[in-house]
C-alpha cells in the first residue's frame, strides 16, 4: 500500500470551509484595553457542547498472564498524526463515544469506565475545540486476544499494545522512524514514569 503523502496545500476560504471556521474575537484585557484574536472553531459541535473523546484504555489480565498495558494506533493525520481520538456523535456522550471509537479503531471493547475528566482543551491560543479524556478498563480472562477492528471506509489505522511501562521508550523509537506522538498520550507517559520514580524515590 503506496505511504500517504501530502500533494497540495493552499489557503481555504472560510465559507469552502466543511468542519472549521475561523473567528475574530474582540476582547478586553485586565486594563480595560480592547484586543483582538484570532481563532478556528470547529463546525460540528452538538448539543453535548463537547468536540470531542480520547481514550486511555487499561488492558488488564485477570491472571496476570501479561504486564498492564495501553493500545495506541498509528494513524496518518495531513496536519499532525494522532491516537484514539473521535468526534463525538449527536445525541451520545462523551463516554458512549469513548467505548464506541475504542471498538471501532481497535477491536477492543471496554469492560468499564474508570474516569472521565471534566471538558478539557489542548491548544486555547489557537482554538476553542474542546474534548473529554476518558479511561476504561479492558479485562481479559487470561491471555491478551486480538480482535477485527470496525474501521470506516477511508480509515487507515494500524494499532499496537505497549506495556505502559515501556511507553517512553517506545516514543523513543517513534521519533527516530519520524513520527509525531499525540500530545496528550506523551503527556500521559511522561506524568506515569514521573510518579513511579517518585514513588521508588529516584526523583
Amino acid at each position: 500500500m503506496p505511504y500517504p503523502r501530502i500533494l497540495s496545500s493552499k489557503d481555504l476560504a472560510p465559507s469552502d470551509a466543511k468542519w472549521v471556521t475561523l473567528k475574530k474575537i474582540l476582547w478586553s484585557d485586565p486594563n480595560g484595553k480592547e484586543r483582538v484574536w484570532e481563532s478556528a472553531e470547529r463546525t460540528t459541535r452538538g448539543s453535548s457542547g463537547i468536540d470531542a473523546v480520547a481514550v486511555l484504555a487499561i488492558l488488564r489480565s485477570e491472571t496476570g498472564a501479561f504486564p498492564t498495558s495501553t493500545v495506541i494506533i498509528e494513524q496518518y493525520r495531513p496536519p499532525v498524526d494522532g491516537f484514539v481520538v473521535g468526534l463525538i456523535d449527536e445525541g451520545e456522550t462523551a463516554e458512549q463515544a469513548a467505548i464506541r471509537e475504542l471498538e471501532e479503531e481497535t477491536g477492543y471493547k471496554a469492560h468499564k469506565i474508570i474516569e472521565s475528566s471534566p471538558v478539557i482543551v489542548a491548544d486555547p491560543g489557537m482554538t476553542n475545540a474542546n474534548m473529554k479524556l476518558v479511561v476504561v478498563d479492558v479485562l481479559f480472562p487470561d491471555k491478551l486476544e486480538v480482535y477485527d477492528q470496525k474501521l470506516d471506509s477511508g480509515e487507515f489505522i494500524t494499532r499496537r499494545v505497549v506495556e505502559l511501562s515501556k511507553l517512553s521508550e517506545e516514543f523513543k523509537q517513534y521519533e527516530h522512524k519520524g513520527f509525531t506522538v499525540d500530545a496528550k498520550l506523551a503527556h500521559f507517559a511522561h506524568g506515569y514514569d514521573t510518579a513511579n520514580k517518585l514513588g521508588s524515590g529516584k526523583l
